[in-house]
């Protein structure tokens, strides 16, 4: 490699993730696509392991998504954050593959405290109350919600997505955004409730 092609390979390195989707969809560039992969594949690959559960399947998982990416490039319209597309597709295939293989079950790890500084008081004591429910519990109680209320308070609470990104994500108004997660956590108490009645 000659110093031009090293100049242009270090320069290619320090683009957006959206200069080096452009050059995809528009030049075929091969090193913009390994880029794109380095980027993000560990994050897919996370993602999915935290469906699954299993890390076989989730490296799968990560190989399809990263083609259906591939495939789909020329359908971003750069109106949100790349990375925020391909957190929605990523979200979007697992639910997709777990509806399809409802015996793979997957458990939900812990969820973290809130981050967002400008959530409501409200959201704040709905987070502190999930928060109180022991680990294990949780994990037994996330296999009883459907993949769709088990993503958005994943992306949520284990994430520390904005209501703004998951508006993003599943190309919803924010009231319908709030709904979906107040539906979810009311369900996620009232199962907590009933599997443990006493001293829950």
């Amino acid at each position: 490699m000659d110093l031009k092609e090293v100049t242009a390979t270090l320069t290619l390195e320090r683009e957006s993730d959206e200069q080096l989707v452009r050059l995809v969809v528009d030049k075929q560039n091969q090193y913009a696509i390994s880029l794109l992969y380095d980027r993000y594949s560990h994050k897919i690959f996370s993602r999915s392991l935290s469906f699954v559960k299993d890390r076989e399947i989730a490296e799968d998982l990560t190989h399809d998504i990263f083609m259906k990416i591939l495939i789909s490039l020329s359908s971003f319209k750069f109106k949100s954050k790349f990375s925020t597309w391909i957190y929605s597709i990523t979200y979007n295939y697992c639910v997709d593959y777990l509806r399809k293989r409802q015996k793979i079950r997957f458990q939900h790890s812990e969820f973290q405290k809130e981050t967002d500084a400008y959530i409501s008081d409200e959201e704040v004591a709905d987070a502190r109350e999930l928060q109180k429910i022991k680990v294990e519990r949780l994990m037994t109680i996330m296999e009883d919600i459907n993949p769709e209320e088990k993503m958005i308070l994943m992306m949520k609470y284990r994430d520390g997505l904005s209501i703004k990104q998951i508006q993003e994500i599943f190309d919803l108004s924010e009231s319908a955004v709030k709904m979906r997660l107040k539906r979810a956590k009311e369900k996620v108490k009232k199962i907590h409730v009933k599997k443990y009645p006493i001293n829950h």
